[in-house]
């Protein structure tokens, strides 16, 4: 196998490798009543504080008008609720609720065993190698966007 067929290969076996785990992510917590829009929101969440709703599409790489679209089905299915921000009345911070936090808890188990299983039999030093790997990938895509 020549080097460009080497990389062409690698790369969409990466992107066919996210797909996957997209799906597969998608496919356990849709079990459980969540969309992977809303089960990534929730697990975000559930690792910081509150925030508001542009902060939370800043952190999801999501528009504006989705995120709010995505909060007020999460508000509706009583999961979340809005709270005027005390320092900033313009603002409001988006809190989750206890049924949310139980969800959050489940979506966490879930990505574990998931992250478990994909990762089962690779030995830790081809772990770091593919880390490096994809953190260069990384660097290249915030070098590629800002040309």
């Amino acid at each position: 196998m020549t080097q460009r067929d080497s990389r062409e290969t690698f790369y969409r076996n990466l992107v066919t490798l996210t797909r996957k785990v997209r799906t597969l992510f998608d496919a356990r917590t849709s079990s459980h009543g969540l969309t992977y829009a809303r089960a990534r929101l929730l697990l975000h969440m559930n690792t910081c504080e509150a925030q508001t709703q542009a902060e939370l599409a800043e952190a999801m790489d999501v528009e504006r008008p989705t995120m709010a679209r995505l909060i007020d089905g999460l508000e509706e299915a009583g999961l979340v609720r809005r709270e005027i921000s005390s320092q900033d009345r313009r603002q409001r911070h988006v809190h989750m609720t206890a049924p949310a936090r139980a969800q959050a808890q489940t979506v966490t188990e879930l990505t574990e065993a998931i992250r478990h299983e994909l990762i089962e039999g690779i030995p830790e030093e081809d772990l770091e190698v593919a880390d490096r790997v994809i953190h260069q990938m990384l660097e290249n895509i915030v070098k590629a966007a800002s040309e």
